[in-house]
């Protein structure tokens, strides 16, 4: 299948029929596979080249050395994880061998005056772990800036897409609580054990994710109509796909795509940078088309209760 695509610089500069007939696309790709190749974002080249500079340092370091950075505690939300650590399909209540994946994690860059919820500073707020590699922090954290801008135009254009005013989302996300992940998917030797994957197939739990595959990289899947069908890895591009969240504030109008990275005999390596887009801890989140198809949550709690089941 020929995948879909969306220019966002385009849409911005457009006017009057064009802006409505791209928000409409827009609104019809989320609702047909929640996913999409995003062209025009704008984010610079040498933002993107730095970050994958540093991340490839960083796992090329020995374990002992990554262990460093490994989580103080159980449940301390950043840092590095290690092989054999998680099986993302155990969030849809399926067994499988451990993802064959290694990872590192970090959160908000900032603090907001005005949050009181202990739970918040436990899972949210905790400091990054950063390892003490020249430039390693000032490449993360510009790539995380960027990733806060994209999101927030993402949204806005989704605000479009929905026919509600662009701004309509803002006052959800002025304090976004979202994480990125540098993902290191080593090379694989020989066969792999029956249902192991990379990522086992999973949902993402927020309101949108903005995924880079590592240039000339596949793996990525998603199930549709019955079919696992591969997602293509193009230059300059980003992939974006819809979280459980959106899927939930607009009343599964926009779907939330199972989806996995497939392992398979003899592969080389890959990597990835996924920035996990989640609203404001306080956010209060309620179907927009006034339903009652789901009751109304806080988006904090929310994503606390969905990392819970998954790993319980």
């Amino acid at each position: 299948m020929e995948f879909a695509s969306f220019n966002l610089n385009e849409f911005e500069a457009s006017r009057g029929r064009k802006r409505l007939d791209l928000a409409a696309n827009l609104d019809n790709i989320l609702m047909s596979s929640g996913f999409l190749l995003l062209s025009g974002h704008g984010v610079p080249n040498g933002t993107i080249a730095n970050q994958w500079a540093a991340v490839s340092t960083f796992f090329d370091l020995s374990r002992d050395q990554k262990s460093k950075l490994a989580a103080p505690y159980p449940g301390y939300p950043y840092g590095w994880i290690g092989p054999d650590k998680e099986a993302l399909a155990a969030s849809k209540g399926e067994k499988t061998p451990p993802d064959l994946k290694e990872s590192f994690n970090g959160g908000p860059l900032h603090v907001p005056d005005d949050i009181f919820d202990p739970q918040a500073f436990d899972f949210c707020y905790q400091p990054t772990l950063w390892p003490e590699l020249d430039g390693f922090k000032a490449a993360w954290t510009a790539y995380y800036g960027e990733m806060e801008q994209l999101a927030a135009r993402l949204m806005s254009a989704f605000a479009e897409a929905l026919k509600l005013e662009n701004h309509f989302f803002n006052k959800f996300i002025d304090a976004p609580i979202s994480a990125l992940r540098a993902l290191n998917y080593p090379a694989t030797r020989g066969e792999i054990a029956a249902k192991q994957h990379r990522a086992g197939a999973h949902t993402d739990y927020g309101s949108l994710t903005i995924l880079l595959p590592e240039p000339g990289s596949s793996g990525l899947q998603i199930f549709l109509d019955g079919a696992w069908i591969t997602v293509p890895a193009q230059r300059d591009c980003f992939i974006i796909n819809i979280g459980d969240l959106m899927s939930r504030w607009t009343s599964d109008r926009w779907v939330s795509t199972l989806h996995r990275v497939v392992a398979l005999p003899d592969q080389p390596s890959r990597k990835s940078l996924a920035f996990f887009h989640q609203p404001n801890w306080d956010a209060d989140i309620a179907p927009l088309d006034h339903s009652s198809r789901y009751p109304a949550v806080k988006s904090g709690p929310y994503l606390v209760e969905k990392f819970k089941a998954s790993t319980s």
